[in-house]
Protein backbone atom coordinates (compact mmCIF):
# COMPACT_ATOMS: atom_id res chain seq x y z
CA UNK A 1 0.00 0.00 0.00
CA UNK A 2 1.07 3.57 -0.90
CA UNK A 3 0.14 6.57 1.35
CA UNK A 4 0.41 10.24 1.32
CA UNK A 5 0.86 12.13 4.28
CA UNK A 6 1.73 15.58 5.30
CA UNK A 7 4.43 15.77 8.24
CA UNK A 8 5.75 19.56 10.31
CA UNK A 9 9.47 18.90 11.09
CA UNK A 10 11.78 20.50 13.09
CA UNK A 11 15.15 20.77 10.73
CA UNK A 12 17.05 18.42 12.56
CA UNK A 13 14.34 15.79 11.96
CA UNK A 14 14.36 16.84 8.58
CA UNK A 15 17.71 16.01 8.33
CA UNK A 16 17.45 12.27 9.64
CA UNK A 17 15.61 9.83 7.24
CA UNK A 18 15.28 7.42 10.46
CA UNK A 19 12.99 9.75 12.55
CA UNK A 20 11.29 11.02 9.27
CA UNK A 21 10.52 7.22 8.72
CA UNK A 22 9.47 6.55 12.24
CA UNK A 23 7.52 9.60 11.88
CA UNK A 24 5.32 8.75 9.01
CA UNK A 25 4.64 5.39 11.14
CA UNK A 26 3.55 7.27 13.80
CA UNK A 27 1.33 9.38 12.00
CA UNK A 28 -0.48 6.67 10.06
CA UNK A 29 -0.92 4.50 13.68
CA UNK A 30 1.47 1.60 11.76
CA UNK A 31 4.57 0.14 13.39
CA UNK A 32 7.94 1.47 12.16
CA UNK A 33 8.95 -2.01 10.25
CA UNK A 34 5.61 -1.35 7.86
CA UNK A 35 7.33 1.11 6.29
CA UNK A 36 9.68 0.24 3.54
CA UNK A 37 10.46 3.50 2.29
CA UNK A 38 9.10 7.34 1.31
CA UNK A 39 9.54 9.81 -1.31
CA UNK A 40 9.12 13.43 -0.71
CA UNK A 41 6.38 14.87 -2.52
CA UNK A 42 7.11 18.66 -1.58
CA UNK A 43 9.19 20.50 0.58
CA UNK A 44 9.07 23.49 2.17
CA UNK A 45 10.34 25.95 5.14
CA UNK A 46 8.04 27.84 7.29
CA UNK A 47 9.89 30.80 8.60
CA UNK A 48 7.44 32.64 9.78
CA UNK A 49 7.91 32.42 13.21
CA UNK A 50 10.69 32.17 16.37
CA UNK A 51 10.58 28.19 15.68
CA UNK A 52 12.09 27.56 11.67
CA UNK A 53 10.10 24.29 10.61
CA UNK A 54 9.97 21.64 7.92
CA UNK A 55 6.89 21.02 5.85
CA UNK A 56 7.45 17.66 3.85
CA UNK A 57 4.37 15.90 1.97
CA UNK A 58 5.40 12.42 1.46
CA UNK A 59 4.78 9.25 -0.09
CA UNK A 60 5.10 6.32 2.27
CA UNK A 61 5.33 2.43 1.06
CA UNK A 62 3.64 0.14 3.47
CA UNK A 63 3.76 -3.48 3.36
CA UNK A 64 5.35 -3.16 0.18
CA UNK A 65 8.63 -3.02 -1.54
CA UNK A 66 9.92 0.13 -2.07
CA UNK A 67 10.50 1.91 -5.37
CA UNK A 68 13.13 4.44 -5.39
CA UNK A 69 12.15 7.57 -8.15
CA UNK A 70 13.09 7.35 -11.73
CA UNK A 71 12.03 10.23 -14.47
CA UNK A 72 9.33 9.39 -16.63
CA UNK A 73 9.58 8.03 -19.39
CA UNK A 74 10.06 10.38 -22.94
CA UNK A 75 10.29 8.61 -26.54
CA UNK A 76 12.50 10.91 -28.91
CA UNK A 77 11.69 9.29 -32.40
CA UNK A 78 14.97 9.71 -34.66
CA UNK A 79 14.40 12.38 -37.27
CA UNK A 80 17.51 11.53 -39.14
CA UNK A 81 15.54 11.59 -42.63
CA UNK A 82 12.19 13.05 -40.94
CA UNK A 83 10.21 14.99 -44.18
CA UNK A 84 9.66 17.90 -42.19
CA UNK A 85 12.02 19.93 -39.99
CA UNK A 86 11.32 23.16 -38.05
CA UNK A 87 14.39 26.52 -37.65
CA UNK A 88 14.75 27.26 -34.55
CA UNK A 89 16.46 30.38 -34.00
CA UNK A 90 18.19 30.41 -30.16
CA UNK A 91 19.34 27.72 -27.83
CA UNK A 92 17.95 28.78 -24.59
CA UNK A 93 15.45 27.11 -22.74
CA UNK A 94 12.62 27.88 -24.80
CA UNK A 95 14.55 26.24 -28.11
CA UNK A 96 15.65 23.35 -26.62
CA UNK A 97 12.41 22.52 -25.68
CA UNK A 98 10.52 23.09 -28.21
CA UNK A 99 13.18 21.18 -30.13
CA UNK A 100 12.80 17.95 -27.54
CA UNK A 101 9.28 18.69 -28.13
CA UNK A 102 9.53 18.64 -31.99
CA UNK A 103 11.79 14.99 -31.61
CA UNK A 104 8.72 13.71 -29.99
CA UNK A 105 6.73 14.00 -32.86
CA UNK A 106 9.55 12.78 -35.39
CA UNK A 107 10.22 16.77 -36.57
CA UNK A 108 13.80 17.90 -37.40
CA UNK A 109 14.80 21.06 -35.18
CA UNK A 110 17.73 22.72 -36.79
CA UNK A 111 18.72 24.90 -34.19
CA UNK A 112 21.14 28.15 -35.31
CA UNK A 113 22.73 29.48 -32.36
CA UNK A 114 24.95 32.59 -32.56
CA UNK A 115 26.95 32.20 -29.96
CA UNK A 116 29.27 28.97 -28.62
CA UNK A 117 29.08 25.97 -26.57
CA UNK A 118 28.95 25.59 -23.03
CA UNK A 119 32.41 25.14 -22.50
CA UNK A 120 33.80 27.68 -24.84
CA UNK A 121 31.55 30.56 -23.43
CA UNK A 122 33.25 29.46 -19.99
CA UNK A 123 36.42 31.13 -21.37
CA UNK A 124 34.83 34.04 -22.93
CA UNK A 125 32.92 34.67 -19.38
CA UNK A 126 36.35 34.45 -17.42
CA UNK A 127 37.56 37.06 -20.23
CA UNK A 128 34.67 39.57 -19.43
CA UNK A 129 35.28 39.21 -15.56
CA UNK A 130 39.07 39.62 -15.62
CA UNK A 131 39.93 41.63 -18.25
CA UNK A 132 36.71 43.33 -18.66
CA UNK A 133 36.23 42.47 -22.53
CA UNK A 134 32.73 41.56 -24.04
CA UNK A 135 32.37 39.25 -26.93
CA UNK A 136 29.20 39.94 -28.72
CA UNK A 137 28.31 37.05 -29.39
CA UNK A 138 29.52 34.45 -26.41
CA UNK A 139 28.59 35.94 -22.85
CA UNK A 140 26.25 35.28 -20.04
CA UNK A 141 23.08 35.97 -22.25
CA UNK A 142 24.19 34.46 -25.49
CA UNK A 143 25.08 30.83 -26.07
CA UNK A 144 24.15 27.40 -25.17
CA UNK A 145 21.50 27.35 -23.36
CA UNK A 146 20.25 31.26 -23.29
CA UNK A 147 20.93 33.63 -20.52
CA UNK A 148 19.76 31.05 -18.03
CA UNK A 149 22.98 28.60 -18.62
CA UNK A 150 24.78 31.07 -16.30
CA UNK A 151 22.54 33.16 -14.17
CA UNK A 152 21.41 30.57 -11.96
CA UNK A 153 19.20 27.87 -12.43
CA UNK A 154 16.24 28.78 -10.65
CA UNK A 155 13.11 26.43 -11.98
CA UNK A 156 10.54 28.73 -9.72
CA UNK A 157 7.51 30.57 -11.77
CA UNK A 158 4.23 31.26 -11.29
CA UNK A 159 2.97 31.08 -14.74
CA UNK A 160 1.26 27.87 -13.68
CA UNK A 161 -1.57 28.33 -16.56
CA UNK A 162 0.71 28.25 -19.41
CA UNK A 163 1.88 24.87 -19.36
CA UNK A 164 3.21 21.11 -17.16
CA UNK A 165 5.19 22.42 -14.89
CA UNK A 166 5.75 19.02 -13.71
CA UNK A 167 6.79 17.88 -17.30
CA UNK A 168 9.65 20.55 -17.31
CA UNK A 169 11.07 19.62 -14.36
CA UNK A 170 11.01 15.84 -15.21
CA UNK A 171 13.06 16.55 -18.45
CA UNK A 172 15.70 18.46 -16.49
CA UNK A 173 15.84 15.44 -13.99
CA UNK A 174 15.55 13.15 -16.96
CA UNK A 175 18.55 14.75 -17.98
CA UNK A 176 20.87 14.96 -15.15
CA UNK A 177 19.12 17.50 -12.08
CA UNK A 178 19.03 16.71 -8.96
CA UNK A 179 15.85 14.93 -7.55
CA UNK A 180 14.72 17.99 -5.24
CA UNK A 181 13.81 20.13 -8.55
CA UNK A 182 10.74 17.47 -8.31
CA UNK A 183 9.65 18.64 -5.20
CA UNK A 184 11.46 21.88 -3.11
CA UNK A 185 8.71 24.92 -2.86
CA UNK A 186 11.85 26.88 -5.02
CA UNK A 187 13.55 24.32 -7.15
CA UNK A 188 16.90 25.43 -8.29
CA UNK A 189 19.41 23.54 -10.63
CA UNK A 190 23.10 25.94 -9.66
CA UNK A 191 25.41 27.40 -11.91
CA UNK A 192 27.80 24.97 -11.68
CA UNK A 193 25.72 21.97 -12.79
CA UNK A 194 23.22 23.56 -15.80
CA UNK A 195 26.04 23.38 -17.64
CA UNK A 196 26.20 19.37 -18.11
CA UNK A 197 22.30 19.71 -18.26
CA UNK A 198 22.23 21.63 -21.40
CA UNK A 199 24.93 19.72 -22.70
CA UNK A 200 23.03 16.11 -22.12
CA UNK A 201 20.32 17.94 -23.91
CA UNK A 202 21.61 18.62 -27.12
CA UNK A 203 23.42 15.90 -27.26
CA UNK A 204 19.60 14.18 -27.25
CA UNK A 205 19.03 16.18 -30.00
CA UNK A 206 21.90 15.70 -32.27
CA UNK A 207 21.90 11.56 -31.44
CA UNK A 208 18.10 11.84 -32.58
CA UNK A 209 19.05 13.30 -35.91
CA UNK A 210 18.57 17.03 -35.09
CA UNK A 211 20.96 19.61 -36.31
CA UNK A 212 22.77 22.10 -33.75
CA UNK A 213 24.89 24.63 -35.33
CA UNK A 214 26.97 27.35 -33.11
CA UNK A 215 28.08 30.66 -34.36
CA UNK A 216 24.97 30.99 -36.60
CA UNK A 217 24.00 34.93 -35.93
CA UNK A 218 20.43 34.90 -37.81
CA UNK A 219 20.97 38.79 -40.07
CA UNK A 220 18.30 38.17 -42.89
CA UNK A 221 15.36 36.53 -43.32
CA UNK A 222 13.67 35.04 -46.21
CA UNK A 223 10.27 36.05 -47.16
CA UNK A 224 7.30 36.02 -49.76
CA UNK A 225 4.24 37.27 -49.73
CA UNK A 226 4.12 37.87 -46.19
CA UNK A 227 5.54 34.02 -45.50
CA UNK A 228 8.41 33.40 -44.27
CA UNK A 229 10.61 30.94 -46.22
CA UNK A 230 13.59 31.12 -44.36
CA UNK A 231 16.70 32.56 -42.28
CA UNK A 232 20.33 33.72 -43.35
CA UNK A 233 23.12 33.57 -41.12
CA UNK A 234 25.94 36.45 -40.82
CA UNK A 235 28.45 33.99 -42.52
CA UNK A 236 26.46 33.76 -45.65
CA UNK A 237 24.28 30.97 -45.38
CA UNK A 238 20.39 30.69 -45.69
CA UNK A 239 18.43 27.63 -44.35
CA UNK A 240 15.41 26.84 -45.70
CA UNK A 241 12.18 25.81 -43.52
CA UNK A 242 8.00 26.77 -43.99
CA UNK A 243 8.33 27.23 -39.85
CA UNK A 244 10.77 29.11 -38.12
CA UNK A 245 10.96 29.52 -33.90
CA UNK A 246 12.26 32.75 -32.77
CA UNK A 247 13.83 32.01 -29.58
CA UNK A 248 16.48 34.48 -29.26
CA UNK A 249 16.17 35.59 -25.55
CA UNK A 250 15.51 39.17 -23.95
CA UNK A 251 18.65 40.91 -25.02
CA UNK A 252 18.66 40.08 -29.43
CA UNK A 253 18.45 43.91 -29.73
CA UNK A 254 19.78 42.74 -33.53
CA UNK A 255 16.74 40.79 -34.15
CA UNK A 256 14.15 43.34 -32.41
CA UNK A 257 15.75 45.56 -34.99
CA UNK A 258 16.30 42.93 -38.15
CA UNK A 259 12.16 42.58 -37.75
CA UNK A 260 11.24 46.55 -37.76
CA UNK A 261 13.74 47.15 -40.96
CA UNK A 262 11.69 44.32 -42.02
CA UNK A 263 8.14 46.06 -41.26
CA UNK A 264 7.49 42.78 -39.23
CA UNK A 265 5.26 44.08 -36.25
CA UNK A 266 6.73 44.95 -33.38
CA UNK A 267 5.54 46.86 -29.90
CA UNK A 268 7.09 48.52 -26.97
CA UNK A 269 6.83 46.84 -23.81
CA UNK A 270 7.19 47.42 -20.14
CA UNK A 271 9.96 46.01 -18.53
CA UNK A 272 11.89 46.92 -15.12
CA UNK A 273 14.89 48.55 -14.39
CA UNK A 274 16.96 49.13 -11.44
CA UNK A 275 19.99 48.50 -9.28
CA UNK A 276 21.69 44.55 -7.45
CA UNK A 277 21.49 45.02 -3.63
CA UNK A 278 24.25 42.85 -2.11
CA UNK A 279 24.31 42.05 1.56
CA UNK A 280 26.27 39.73 3.78
CA UNK A 281 24.48 36.37 3.68
CA UNK A 282 25.01 36.27 7.74
CA UNK A 283 22.29 39.08 8.04
CA UNK A 284 19.89 37.37 5.60
CA UNK A 285 20.30 34.39 7.54
CA UNK A 286 19.03 36.30 11.35
CA UNK A 287 16.68 38.61 9.78
CA UNK A 288 14.60 35.50 8.46
CA UNK A 289 15.15 33.00 11.04
CA UNK A 290 15.26 35.17 13.73
CA UNK A 291 18.65 34.13 15.51
CA UNK A 292 22.17 34.81 15.39
CA UNK A 293 23.63 32.03 13.33
CA UNK A 294 21.96 29.51 10.77
CA UNK A 295 21.20 26.24 11.76
CA UNK A 296 23.31 24.60 9.35
CA UNK A 297 20.91 22.19 8.61
CA UNK A 298 18.95 25.16 6.96
CA UNK A 299 20.07 26.76 3.56
CA UNK A 300 21.42 30.26 2.75
CA UNK A 301 18.34 32.52 3.54
CA UNK A 302 16.44 34.15 0.69
CA UNK A 303 13.76 36.95 0.93
CA UNK A 304 11.33 38.53 -1.78
CA UNK A 305 9.99 42.27 -1.25
CA UNK A 306 7.64 44.49 -3.17
CA UNK A 307 6.57 48.14 -2.11
CA UNK A 308 4.17 50.59 -3.89
CA UNK A 309 6.24 53.90 -3.66
CA UNK A 310 3.82 56.95 -5.03
CA UNK A 311 2.28 54.60 -7.24
CA UNK A 312 5.11 52.69 -8.80
CA UNK A 313 6.03 49.28 -7.59
CA UNK A 314 9.44 48.59 -6.44
CA UNK A 315 10.08 45.07 -6.38
CA UNK A 316 12.99 42.05 -6.01
CA UNK A 317 14.18 39.68 -8.66
CA UNK A 318 15.97 37.18 -9.29
CA UNK A 319 17.48 36.86 -5.54
CA UNK A 320 20.36 34.79 -5.31
CA UNK A 321 21.24 33.50 -1.87
CA UNK A 322 25.00 32.59 -1.57
CA UNK A 323 25.28 34.10 -5.03
CA UNK A 324 27.55 36.12 -6.78
CA UNK A 325 26.84 39.62 -9.11
CA UNK A 326 27.94 38.43 -12.80
CA UNK A 327 28.65 41.46 -14.85
CA UNK A 328 25.81 40.26 -18.02
CA UNK A 329 26.60 42.66 -21.45
CA UNK A 330 26.52 41.49 -24.46
CA UNK A 331 27.74 44.87 -25.88
CA UNK A 332 31.07 47.11 -25.18
CA UNK A 333 30.46 49.92 -23.47
CA UNK A 334 27.04 49.05 -22.28
CA UNK A 335 27.34 47.72 -18.15
CA UNK A 336 24.50 45.05 -17.10
CA UNK A 337 25.00 43.12 -14.01
CA UNK A 338 22.43 40.14 -13.01
CA UNK A 339 23.12 37.36 -9.90
CA UNK A 340 23.79 33.45 -10.03
CA UNK A 341 24.23 30.80 -7.35
CA UNK A 342 25.83 27.71 -7.20
CA UNK A 343 24.33 24.71 -6.22
CA UNK A 344 25.41 24.74 -3.03
CA UNK A 345 24.81 28.33 -2.63
CA UNK A 346 28.04 29.00 -0.29
CA UNK A 347 28.90 31.91 -1.12
CA UNK A 348 29.20 34.78 1.87
CA UNK A 349 27.10 37.57 -0.03
CA UNK A 350 23.13 37.41 -0.57
CA UNK A 351 22.15 39.36 -3.92
CA UNK A 352 19.19 40.35 -5.64
CA UNK A 353 17.61 42.86 -8.41
CA UNK A 354 15.96 45.58 -6.65
CA UNK A 355 13.86 47.01 -9.74
CA UNK A 356 10.90 49.36 -10.97
CA UNK A 357 8.49 48.94 -13.40
CA UNK A 358 9.33 51.29 -16.66
CA UNK A 359 7.16 52.12 -19.55
CA UNK A 360 6.47 54.37 -22.50
CA UNK A 361 5.73 57.84 -20.84
CA UNK A 362 8.69 57.10 -18.98
CA UNK A 363 10.85 56.62 -21.66
CA UNK A 364 8.92 59.47 -23.50
CA UNK A 365 10.05 61.79 -20.18
CA UNK A 366 13.86 60.44 -20.52
CA UNK A 367 14.11 61.17 -23.70
CA UNK A 368 12.76 64.66 -23.50
CA UNK A 369 14.94 65.67 -20.31
CA UNK A 370 18.31 64.13 -19.25
CA UNK A 371 18.07 62.08 -22.25
CA UNK A 372 18.33 64.38 -24.68
CA UNK A 373 21.31 63.95 -25.94
CA UNK A 374 21.31 60.50 -25.84
CA UNK A 375 18.20 61.25 -27.87
CA UNK A 376 19.73 63.37 -30.82
CA UNK A 377 22.85 61.02 -31.21
CA UNK A 378 20.34 58.03 -31.64
CA UNK A 379 18.24 60.01 -33.72
CA UNK A 380 21.50 60.84 -36.50
CA UNK A 381 22.72 57.10 -36.30
CA UNK A 382 19.26 55.71 -36.80
CA UNK A 383 18.57 58.81 -39.42
CA UNK A 384 15.41 59.50 -37.59
CA UNK A 385 13.36 62.90 -36.50
CA UNK A 386 12.57 63.10 -33.12
CA UNK A 387 9.00 62.32 -33.55
CA UNK A 388 9.99 59.26 -35.30
CA UNK A 389 12.29 57.88 -32.55
CA UNK A 390 9.79 58.61 -29.72
CA UNK A 391 7.13 56.59 -31.55
CA UNK A 392 8.74 53.58 -32.15
CA UNK A 393 8.25 50.56 -30.81
CA UNK A 394 12.15 50.10 -29.77
CA UNK A 395 11.94 53.37 -27.78
CA UNK A 396 11.95 51.18 -24.29
CA UNK A 397 14.81 49.30 -25.64
CA UNK A 398 16.99 52.57 -26.78
CA UNK A 399 15.99 53.26 -23.18
CA UNK A 400 17.70 50.51 -21.29
CA UNK A 401 20.67 51.09 -23.86
CA UNK A 402 21.05 54.54 -22.86
CA UNK A 403 20.82 53.74 -19.08
CA UNK A 404 23.53 50.60 -19.39
CA UNK A 405 25.96 52.98 -21.54
CA UNK A 406 25.38 55.47 -18.34
CA UNK A 407 26.42 53.44 -16.02
CA UNK A 408 29.48 51.99 -18.31
CA UNK A 409 30.64 55.59 -18.05
CA UNK A 410 30.36 55.81 -14.38
CA UNK A 411 32.29 53.04 -13.91
CA UNK A 412 35.26 54.30 -15.71
CA UNK A 413 35.02 51.11 -18.09
CA UNK A 414 36.20 47.75 -18.25
CA UNK A 415 32.53 47.00 -16.93
CA UNK A 416 33.42 48.22 -13.08
CA UNK A 417 30.19 48.77 -11.77
CA UNK A 418 29.25 52.35 -9.99
CA UNK A 419 28.11 51.45 -6.46
CA UNK A 420 27.22 53.30 -3.41
CA UNK A 421 26.22 51.70 -0.25
CA UNK A 422 23.29 51.30 0.58
CA UNK A 423 21.74 54.45 3.22
CA UNK A 424 24.45 56.42 1.21
CA UNK A 425 22.00 55.76 -1.75
CA UNK A 426 19.96 56.64 -0.04
CA UNK A 427 20.60 60.21 1.39
CA UNK A 428 22.28 61.16 -2.01
CA UNK A 429 25.59 60.84 -0.49
CA UNK A 430 28.94 59.28 -2.45
CA UNK A 431 30.47 56.59 -0.35
CA UNK A 432 33.83 57.15 1.25
CA UNK A 433 34.54 53.89 0.51
CA UNK A 434 32.57 50.37 -0.35
CA UNK A 435 32.02 46.77 1.31
CA UNK A 436 33.72 44.03 -0.39
CA UNK A 437 31.66 42.69 -3.17
CA UNK A 438 31.34 39.78 -5.26
CA UNK A 439 31.05 41.32 -8.26
CA UNK A 440 34.28 40.38 -9.81
CA UNK A 441 35.30 43.17 -12.36
CA UNK A 442 34.95 45.40 -9.32
CA UNK A 443 33.15 48.39 -8.31
CA UNK A 444 33.51 52.24 -7.88
CA UNK A 445 32.01 54.86 -5.61
CA UNK A 446 29.50 56.49 -7.78
CA UNK A 447 26.74 58.96 -7.85
CA UNK A 448 24.03 56.76 -8.86
CA UNK A 449 21.56 59.44 -9.47
CA UNK A 450 23.85 60.65 -12.46
CA UNK A 451 23.29 56.90 -13.91
CA UNK A 452 19.45 56.12 -12.97
CA UNK A 453 16.54 58.36 -14.15
CA UNK A 454 15.38 60.16 -11.26
CA UNK A 455 11.95 58.13 -10.76
CA UNK A 456 13.78 55.00 -10.88
CA UNK A 457 16.40 56.57 -8.29
CA UNK A 458 14.03 57.70 -5.89
CA UNK A 459 11.44 54.69 -6.17
CA UNK A 460 14.15 52.89 -4.99
CA UNK A 461 15.02 54.86 -1.93
CA UNK A 462 11.58 54.80 -1.12
CA UNK A 463 11.64 50.99 -1.40
CA UNK A 464 14.35 50.45 0.62
CA UNK A 465 13.19 52.45 3.64
CA UNK A 466 9.99 50.53 3.48
CA UNK A 467 12.01 46.90 3.37
CA UNK A 468 14.07 47.96 6.53
CA UNK A 469 10.80 48.08 8.32
CA UNK A 470 9.34 45.01 6.96
CA UNK A 471 13.20 42.99 7.68
CA UNK A 472 14.08 44.67 10.39
CA UNK A 473 18.22 45.19 10.04
CA UNK A 474 17.79 44.96 5.81
CA UNK A 475 18.54 48.50 5.37
CA UNK A 476 22.16 49.42 6.46
CA UNK A 477 25.42 50.89 5.47
CA UNK A 478 27.17 47.20 5.33
CA UNK A 479 24.63 46.28 2.29
CA UNK A 480 26.26 47.42 -1.01
CA UNK A 481 23.80 48.95 -4.40
CA UNK A 482 25.42 48.37 -7.88
CA UNK A 483 24.15 49.63 -11.11
CA UNK A 484 22.64 48.58 -13.40
CA UNK A 485 20.24 45.51 -13.30
CA UNK A 486 18.24 46.14 -16.45
CA UNK A 487 18.06 42.74 -18.39
CA UNK A 488 14.79 41.50 -16.44
CA UNK A 489 12.88 41.00 -19.42
CA UNK A 490 12.42 41.93 -22.80
CA UNK A 491 11.93 45.80 -23.95
CA UNK A 492 9.94 44.42 -27.03
CA UNK A 493 7.09 42.13 -27.66
CA UNK A 494 6.67 40.24 -31.06
CA UNK A 495 2.99 39.49 -31.40
CA UNK A 496 1.78 36.58 -32.00
CA UNK A 497 -2.08 35.21 -32.08
CA UNK A 498 -3.11 33.49 -29.64
CA UNK A 499 -4.88 31.15 -31.18
CA UNK A 500 -2.05 29.77 -33.45
CA UNK A 501 1.16 31.27 -31.80
CA UNK A 502 2.42 32.55 -34.87
CA UNK A 503 3.22 36.18 -35.79
CA UNK A 504 -0.05 38.49 -36.63
CA UNK A 505 1.06 39.10 -39.75
CA UNK A 506 4.15 37.03 -41.08
CA UNK A 507 3.35 33.64 -41.68
CA UNK A 508 5.39 31.10 -40.83
CA UNK A 509 7.47 32.96 -37.91
CA UNK A 510 6.72 31.83 -34.15
CA UNK A 511 7.56 34.07 -31.76
CA UNK A 512 8.49 32.45 -28.26
CA UNK A 513 9.83 33.03 -25.19
CA UNK A 514 11.54 35.86 -23.01
CA UNK A 515 12.55 37.75 -26.17
CA UNK A 516 9.35 37.72 -27.61
CA UNK A 517 7.58 38.64 -24.39
CA UNK A 518 6.04 35.70 -23.29
CA UNK A 519 8.17 34.22 -20.48
CA UNK A 520 10.38 35.27 -17.78
CA UNK A 521 12.50 32.53 -16.49
CA UNK A 522 13.94 28.84 -17.75
CA UNK A 523 10.68 27.11 -17.00
CA UNK A 524 8.15 29.51 -18.25
CA UNK A 525 10.24 30.01 -21.25
CA UNK A 526 10.79 26.32 -21.88
CA UNK A 527 7.19 25.86 -21.28
CA UNK A 528 6.62 28.49 -24.17
CA UNK A 529 8.28 26.51 -26.08
CA UNK A 530 6.90 23.39 -25.71
CA UNK A 531 3.31 25.23 -27.04
CA UNK A 532 4.67 26.70 -29.36
CA UNK A 533 6.56 23.34 -30.94
CA UNK A 534 3.05 21.68 -30.13
CA UNK A 535 1.15 24.59 -32.40
CA UNK A 536 3.42 23.41 -35.00
CA UNK A 537 2.92 19.48 -34.74
CA UNK A 538 -0.96 20.14 -35.11
CA UNK A 539 -0.30 22.63 -37.90
CA UNK A 540 -2.81 21.20 -40.98
CA UNK A 541 -0.35 20.51 -44.19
Amino acid sequence: MQQNLTLRLLPSEAADTGKIRSLIAATAGLQESAVTGYQVLKHSIDARGRQVWINLDVKAWIGEPFENRKALPVLFKDVTHASRQVIIVGAGPAGLFAALKLLEAGIRPVILERGFDVRTRRRDLALLNKQGIVNPESNYCFGEGGAGTYSDGKLYTRSKKRGDINRILNILFLFGAEENVLFEAHPHIGTNKLPQIITAIRQQITDAGGIFLFGKKVNRLVTENNQLKGVGTADGDTFFAEDVILATGHSARDIFELLHQHQVHIEAKAFALGVRIEHPQELIDSIQYHCPVRDPLLPPASYGLVEQVDGRGVFSFCMCPGGIIAPAATNPEELVVNGWSPSKRNNPYANSGMVVQVDIPDATSFFGKQGRIVAEQKQELLGLTREQLLASPLLLMYFQEAIERSAFKAGGGKFVAPAQRMADFCSNKISADLPDCSYLPGIASSDLTRVLPPFVHKSLQGGFRAFGKKMRGYYTNDAVVVATESRTSSPVRIPRDPATLEHTSLKGLYPCGEGAGYAGGIVSAAMDGERVADMIIKKER
